[in-house]
């Protein structure tokens, strides 16, 4: 089932979707004080910004297990990731609930993301059941980079979680490529970001893919 409205921005670690997710919503915001209107002079449609895991019980246990604080077996950690899902998409004022109200809900990580990084890290089908009934976005922006060049950005960071190395990172970017094809045969619409322009670049590309949903022609 394709969810309208909701859209995915995916890729491996150091492309740059957390920061892309927050320039979108900066700009969003920056419409809305302007009375939201866009240039074209419709109106924006109201946009909810989130991202997984969430900031709730059990994603704040998955961000802690993913620093090995408390270690826990990488398929309670899929498990994890499935009720923490479930929770953001179908509570009250979930994704689902947002979308069929007629928000765009743009999120960091979805889906996708279990299916690579919990499928490689447990080695069988379980992320794949766990995520089985889960509705598919209507658009997935996949951050394509080079895992050597993403490297280079998250060792910047102060710390890195079990992920983030270079060997399993190339196994991440291999997977992605797998897993893809199979959202695009359901009816999701994927849009390729080159995330090894610049900031304002990307942000752009990023742009001009959501400018295309029907939602923004309404």
């Amino acid at each position: 089932m394709i969810l309208q409205n909701f859209v995915v921005l995916e890729g491996g670690d150091g492309t740059g979707t957390s920061t892309q997710l927050q320039i979108l919503q900066n700009r969003l915001a920056s419409f809305a004080s302007k009375e939201g209107n866009s240039s074209s002079g419709q109106q924006n449609p109201a946009t909810h910004f989130t991202f997984e895991p969430t900031d709730g019980p059990i994603g704040t246990l998955i961000r802690q297990a993913l620093h090995r604080s408390p270690a826990l077996q990488h398929h309670t950690i899929a498990h994890l990731f499935a009720a923490d899902r479930y929770e953001h998409l179908y509570n009250e004022s979930g994704i689902v609930a947002r979308c069929h109200r007629g928000e765009l809900v743009i999120c960091d990580r979805y889906v996708p993301s279990s299916l690579v990084y919990q499928g490689l890290a447990c080695g069988d089908d379980t992320p794949a059941y766990l995520n089985s009934r889960f509705p598919c976005p209507e658009l997935i922006l996949f951050f394509e980079l080079d895992p050597e060049v993403a490297e280079q950005r998250y060792k910047r960071r102060d710390t890195q979680d079990m992920f983030e190395h270079l060997a399993f990172q190339k196994q991440v970017h291999e997977a992605y490529e797998r897993i893809l094809p199979a959202y695009c045969a359901q009816g999701t619409t994927l849009v390729r970001i080159d995330a090894a322009k610049s900031i304002d670049e990307v942000a752009e590309q990023v742009w001009s893919a959501l400018q295309n949903l029907p939602i923004f022609k309404r």
